[in-house]
Formats: structure tokens, sequence, C-alpha cells
């Protein structure tokens, strides 16, 4: 019999791949469906959610956007923390004991030192974003009520994930959609970008699915999970990649409004603890991430 499992963010980019792959997967796990529209910012709308309790939660909802995070950190706070908060209280009162992964983000790092790459969980978190800092703090409450209510809690730190389906607002989403444009003749062939110059550890959107459903099975109750490939490429090289793909020359353009605060210039983590626990690696190769963002841009843009 499988094992029911409920994951808050359904809608967003990642949810909607664990919707797809877990509805055609042979897999472990059977997807509870929220019975009504909920809103993690309302406690009294969590109160019917589950009318089966889970055995799983997988935490991802949030607000993930960091220039949205500087422009109101208050908001973003709301719901990355106290939302946590009302959907712990809201498992509580309904006797839930099953496992919690809470999704964060390898952004909690900060600024770390080239000396100090790859980054493992043993490097102290050091947030230089509302958004690195609301994750953070939802991790420790998370974990502190794993403590106190006896529940199996672990944390996820995804570094970057690419993906089909990605909003634009993301840079490797931004210039898929881009050169598709330029291949169908809508925009001139110059690329805008914020810096490109950056490295960043970045794993497909499939392959973090997996490390999650890898945690629920065999991860250690309270430790904390990098979820990264272990190799860091520039936003350039990848942009190039594109445009091979695609056959697409291009110029970059730099527009000032892309360039990130506190951006932290080289990011590559490792997932040595993660693969310990689990087994886990990453399947999937870049190029093949690439060609299937591409041919999900090039529909998307014919029907925009």
């Amino acid at each position: 019999m499988k094992k029911r499992l409920f994951v808050t963010g359904l809608s967003g980019f990642v949810g909607q791949h664990i919707q797809s792959r877990l509805n055609a997967d042979a897999s472990d796990w059977a997807l509870l469906p929220a019975p009504s529209r909920y809103d993690l910012a309302e406690p009294g709308s969590l109160e019917s959610l589950w009318p089966e309790m889970p055995d799983a939660v997988i935490h991802l909802a949030g607000q993930t956007f960091v220039p949205e995070a500087f422009r109101d950190p208050a908001r973003t706070l709301s719901i990355n923390l106290l939302g946590t908060l009302n959907l712990l209280q809201a498992l509580k009162a309904r006797g839930f004991n099953g496992t919690f992964l809470y999704v964060s983000s390898g952004d909690v790092y900060g600024q770390v030192s080239e000396t100090d790459l790859p980054i493992t969980e043993l490097q102290p978190p050091c947030p230089r974003n509302p958004y690195a800092v609301s994750k953070l703090s939802a991790e420790f409450l998370s974990l502190q009520w794993g403590l106190s209510e006896g529940w199996p809690v672990m944390v996820a730190r995804p570094f970057n994930h690419i993906g089909t389906g990605q909003s634009d607002s993301f840079v490797i989403a931004s210039a898929a959609r881009q050169i598709s444009r330029i291949k169908q003749g809508l925009q001139a062939p110059q690329l805008e970008v914020g810096d490109v110059d950056v490295t960043r550890d970045f794993l497909d959107v499939n392959d973090v699915i997996s490390a999650y459903l890898a945690l629920l099975e065999k991860g250690v109750t309270g430790q904390v999970y990098n979820i990264c490939s272990g190799h860091e490429q520039s936003i350039r090289s990848l942009i190039q990649q594109l445009g091979d793909l695609a056959q697409v020359d291009m110029q970059l353009i730099q527009d000032p409004t892309r360039l990130r605060r506190a951006d932290q210039r080289r990011v590559c983590g490792s997932s040595a603890k993660l693969a310990q626990a689990t087994g886990w690696a990453p399947e999937i190769t870049t190029q093949q991430s690439l060609r299937a963002i591409l041919s999900d841009w090039e529909k998307r843009v014919r029907q925009e």
C-alpha cells in the first residue's frame, strides 16, 4: 500500500514537477490532494486540510524571489517563517507524527570564501538577504518542532535548480525565453542579462525531487542536507550552450535592473552527506536539462 504524502506549494515550479512525477511514477508515495484552497498565512484555511493524515509532508511553499524579498521583507518573513509555523501548528492539532521535510535553500550560507568551496553543511550560515533569513529561521523552527514533538524532521538545502515550467524571473529560464523569441523572429539577436560571469551549482529539478524522496526514505532525523551537483558552471557558459543548442547567434547586453545585490561570485556545494545517507546521485546532464528547457520555451513563446 502506498504511503500518503502531502506537499505544500504544488502549484509552483517544483510542486508541478512533483505532481506529474508521482502521478506517472510507480512511486511508493500517493500524493494527497488539498480538498480546498488554503493560504499558509491564514491559519483558519488549514483546519480542514487533511481528511486523512499524511505519512509525510514536504514543505515547499514560500516566497522564493530574492529581489521581491528586498522589496517587501515583512511579507517574505510572514510567508516563509510564520506560514511554516501555521503549518506546523495545524499538523500538530490534527495529531500528525509523520516525517516533515522542510525545503530551505543553499542561499542561507551567504558569502562563502573561495577557500571554503565546495560548501558543506558544516559551513556556518550567514544570510545576506531577507529571503535567506526567512528560510534559515524556518529551518530552526522546523528542527525545534521535531525535537519538541518527537517528529522525524529534516531540512533540505537545494542550490540552484533548473527545468521546464520555471518562471522567466530566473536567469536560465529568462535566457531560454529570449533565445526562443530571437529564433522565432520576435526580438533582435540581443539577450538582456545580469551578471553572467558568476558561477552557480545547477541541478535539474527532477534530480532535486529525487533527493527529496530519497530523504523521506533514508534521511536522518534532525539533519540538514545540501542538494547540489558538486560542480560550478558560469551563467555565461550555460547561456552559450542554450544558444548553440538553438543555433542562434546573439549578443549579450547587460541590463542594470537584472544585477543582484550582495551576490556571491562563485558557488559550488557538496552533496556528499546526502549521497552517504541515501545513495542519491544526479542523473540528468546539463545538456539534457537545457534541451528540455528550450523545447518548453519554444512552445510557450508561440502561445504568448
